[in-house]
């Protein structure tokens, strides 16, 4: 059974002049383990399927089935305990909270998933000094610099070793070296298991993943293996 089964997804938002479709009869497995990649022109639902594969919107129509639970079945208490115990999210606007440091910030995961305070502490240590950003622990993110402030929502995602990373544009802030080391983190994660789904309008960061699927106007137009894969 593959991690994520996708089947005749849809979602439609109505308006005065009826239905205005954003994802189209969408069929796919996604393997655990595997590295995928949504590409396409804005507008094309690779943002509102991340959002429904990380049990954020829970208003679609079709199945998603995920670990072997219907997840259109689920109450929103189920879907938000799926998304604690099994996935890490990096947000194309980072969605970091402002009232909390740098450091809270890391510890917010690690807290949800009832992990002991000696090891959460060890756990943030490792994460603030895999990232180089030691020096920004006791900092807000208002103090930090958009790049800065991506390195921490990538950190924060990965924290936890999480089953399953979902990343929309995962290195949109960052300058090219730093987003090469955080596509070569996301390419070590996902050797050691770690099943992840990129939105990305990058062609080099699409190459890191084994398969690309390409989104237009909801529906998807093409698929394909990368060299990677290959």
């Amino acid at each position: 059974m593959a991690m994520i089964e996708l089947r005749d997804l849809e979602k439609f938002y109505e308006n005065r002049a009826g239905r205005t479709y954003v994802l189209r009869q969408l069929n796919l497995d996604i393997e655990e383990g595997e590295f995928v990649t949504f590409m396409g022109p804005s507008g094309a639902g690779k943002s509102t399927i991340l959002g429904i594969l990380g049990m954020l919107d829970g208003e679609f129509g079709g199945e998603f089935n995920f670990v072997g639970q219907q997840v259109q079945k689920l109450k929103p208490k189920h879907r938000v305990q799926l998304n604690r115990d099994y996935i890490g999210f990096v947000f194309q606007a980072y969605h970091l909270l402002d009232d909390l440091t740098v450091y809270e910030n890391l510890d917010i995961p690690l807290s949800y998933r009832n992990v002991r305070g000696s090891e959460r502490a060890s756990l943030v240590a490792d994460a603030l000094d895999r990232f180089n950003i030691v020096a920004k622990k006791d900092l807000y993110p208002s103090q930090l610099s958009g790049g800065q402030q991506q390195l921490v929502a990538v950190a924060r995602a990965v924290i936890a070793s999480p089953k399953l990373i979902l990343a929309d544009e995962p290195t949109g802030n960052l300058h090219s070296e730093q987003g090469q080391e955080i596509m070569e983190l996301f390419k070590k994660l996902n050797g050691e298991g770690t099943t992840i789904v990129q939105v990305t309008h990058s062609h080099e960061n699409a190459k890191y993943s084994d398969r690309v699927v390409e989104l237009k106007d909801g529906w998807v137009v093409g698929e394909r293996k990368t060299a990677e894969a290959a």
